[in-house]
């Protein structure tokens, strides 16, 4: 048994970075149990804190040139996001985004200005964003375009110019809109439906032509060459039989293509142009072997490199390697507390569902089991959120918790998964509730089958569109789930769609298309929300929710509650007034894993 805490503490070190030019290296570290940013020598030990955050994690940073570092934070979880600044000896910390109910993002750091860069913000309408060139010493804001109301998306060149633009056309189409100088206006050059997908990656070196993922005229997305003023597609440069491209490798310094990357059932599939890329990560693997290795971040002369190297036994370290000096070193463990053998491994397999689609999943199970000797076991069905995202092999701190605590983990990526095609995407189109979650039901059957599960004792767990799917099995399947646990999930489609943030409104045609329409398809939102069908719960429930949520407004939780109870369905209610869309703060953290840990043993026990 090893303490809860050790899985859901922050890490002892995460999220290094290194400067432009090689001279600092930054990571992220707990001060007051909040995630701070801190800064040292390539060359030293000793390092220096950034910031002092008590109340919530810095949400993410970067450097803007070999002295400032930049940052963003929300207020308890609401995610709108104000950007600041900080030099790397700790001084003129300042707030560029100071405005009340604005959402601050970065389209692009522009690496060859040093004091500039480009962001957008919803300040002057709250459904769209517009870009601002930022001076970073001055604070001043250049308004670059002003947003029409339908641009979802803007895309720079190598030299920082704003070229391309993503709008959103009669709620479901998407036109992708370009033009050759900042001078001239933005001009429409390809329009599609927002199934099609046309993604410009990354402009070729000469920014005459982009790499695009692009799955038209075929079921995967595949990287292709294509002119943006006109889209036609030039060249198909790598498609995969089963998967779409998921990233690209691009060299700055070389102005190379280096490589295309798919993301595949057990570790990632990577797609070399370039020998001495190939060469590259061909080394490093040898020295890893067993372990998934990307890089972190590299110098602008792309001399030094930290390494992340992690698998699904370990939540990881970094590694700080240079090439030429052949030196290649550890420099921090992100949770040393846990043992790699006291892990247990993720194991990729595959179902077949109802009406014959298959399905990859992972099956986790407890230390000194086996697939083979896996027999009669308490089971955690765990379905992703989105629920157009997907599970990869990785280590997940959730997974070992409930392994440890003597529970089979049992991850799906059912129809609407994303990495897969877009038939098999478009499968889970307005099947919330209902194609879906046959998914998720046939992959617990599978589990009866095999033997692995002891029927009864199957529970269900998920977080947002899983915390959804959760409710939906002790819905609809009430005599398959002992007990299921929902974390931030939806309950009513009617009112989940009423309470997005604004930013969402742009795309809300596209949800109907996805979910379900309120007005046309209102028999089938009804049938699939389970708030409606509270009377069919017998499982008791855990369900969890932050009070600032934007994405899953906290209604959704407290209808539930209030629907469940006054049938007399047993009920455990969490609400964290200072989190949002998932817990950020450890001791939330803590709090809600405690309480799961103590309702799963009372109802389905461990093994």
């Amino acid at each position: 048994m090893i303490p809860i805490e050790d899985f859901f503490r922050n890490s002892e070190q995460t999220g290094y970075q290194i400067s432009p030019d090689g001279k600092y290296i930054s990571f992220m570290a707990p001060y007051k149990d909040r995630m701070n940013i801190f800064v040292r020598q390539t060359d030293s030990s000793e390092t220096l804190q950034l910031t002092f955050e008590t109340e919530r994690s810095i949400g993410g940073y970067m450097w803007a040139n070999n002295e400032r570092i930049l940052y963003v934070k929300d207020n308890g979880g609401d995610e709108n996001y104000k950007l600041y600044g900080v030099k790397n000896d700790g001084t003129d910390t300042r707030c560029y985004t100071d405005y009340d109910n604005v959402r601050t993002s970065l389209i692009d750091g522009l690496e060859d200005v040093p004091e500039e860069v480009i962001i957008g913000m919803n300040k002057r309408i709250p459904e769209v964003f517009d870009p601002y060139r930022l001076n970073l010493k001055t604070g001043g804001l250049q308004l670059l375009a002003e947003n029409p109301g339908n641009i979802a998306g803007w895309m720079t060149d190598h030299e920082g110019k704003l070229r391309v633009a993503t709008a959103i056309v009669d709620g479901i189409n998407t036109q992708i809109l370009y033009r050759e100088t900042e001078e001239e206006d933005f001009r429409p050059v390809l329009t599609t439906n927002f199934r099609e997908t046309v993604n410009f990656m990354e402009f070729t070196p000469d920014n005459r032509m982009v790499y695009a993922g692009s799955n038209l005229g075929r079921d995967k997305v595949a990287l292709v060459l294509m002119d943006p003023a006109t889209c036609k597609e030039e060249k198909e440069l790598y498609a995969h039989p089963k998967y779409d491209i998921h990233s690209i490798m691009y060299s700055k310094k070389r102005r190379k293509l280096l490589s295309v990357s798919v993301i595949g059932h057990a570790s990632p599939e990577r797609h070399y142009f370039d020998a001495e890329a190939e060469e590259f990560y061909g080394n490093l693997k040898k020295k890893f072997q067993g372990y998934k290795v990307s890089m972190a971040d590299c110098d602008k002369d792309e001399a030094r490199f930290l390494l992340y190297v992690g698998s699904d036994r370990t939540r990881g370290a970094y590694y700080y390697y240079e090439p030429a000096a052949e030196k290649l070193e550890k420099v921090a463990e992100l949770a040393p507390w846990l043992s790699e053998t006291d892990m247990v491994a993720m194991h990729p397999v595959k179902y077949r569902t109802r009406d014959g689609l298959d399905i990859e999943a992972y099956l986790s199970l407890p230390k000194g089991y086996d697939i083979d000797t896996a027999k009669n076991l308490p089971v955690v069905i765990n379905p992703h959120g989105g629920p157009w995202a997907r599970d990869i092999w990785c280590f997940s701190s959730e997974v070992q918790f409930l392994c440890n605590r003597g529970y089979a983990v049992f991850q799906m990526n059912y129809r609407a998964s994303t990495g897969y095609g877009r038939k098999f995407l478009e499968a889970g189109y307005k099947q919330w509730g209902r194609a879906i979650q046959n998914d998720i039901t046939d992959g617990a059957e599978w589990l009866i089958s095999q033997g692995i599960a002891d029927k009864s004792r199957i529970a269900i767990y998920g977080g947002s569109f899983g915390g959804y799917a959760a409710l939906a099995g002790v819905t609809f399947t009430p005599d398959l789930y002992a007990c299921a646990v929902d974390y931030v999930g939806v309950s009513n489609l009617f009112t989940f769609m009423q309470t997005i943030p604004p930013y969402w409104k742009p795309m809300l045609e596209m949800l109907y298309e996805q979910v379900g329409h309120p007005e046309h398809d209102k028999e089938m939102l009804e049938a699939c929300s389970p708030v409606f069908h509270a009377e069919r719960i017998k499982a008791p429930l855990f369900i969890a929710q932050g009070a600032n949520d934007p994405r899953v407004n906290k209604a959704e939780s407290d209808q539930m509650v209030e629907a469940l109870r006054k049938r007399g369905v047993e009920v455990e209610y969490m609400v964290k007034d200072n989190e949002g869309h998932g817990f950020s703060n450890q001791e939330n953290r803590f709090d809600f894993y405690r309480s799961m840990e103590a309702f799963l043993q009372k109802h389905i026990g461990k093994a």
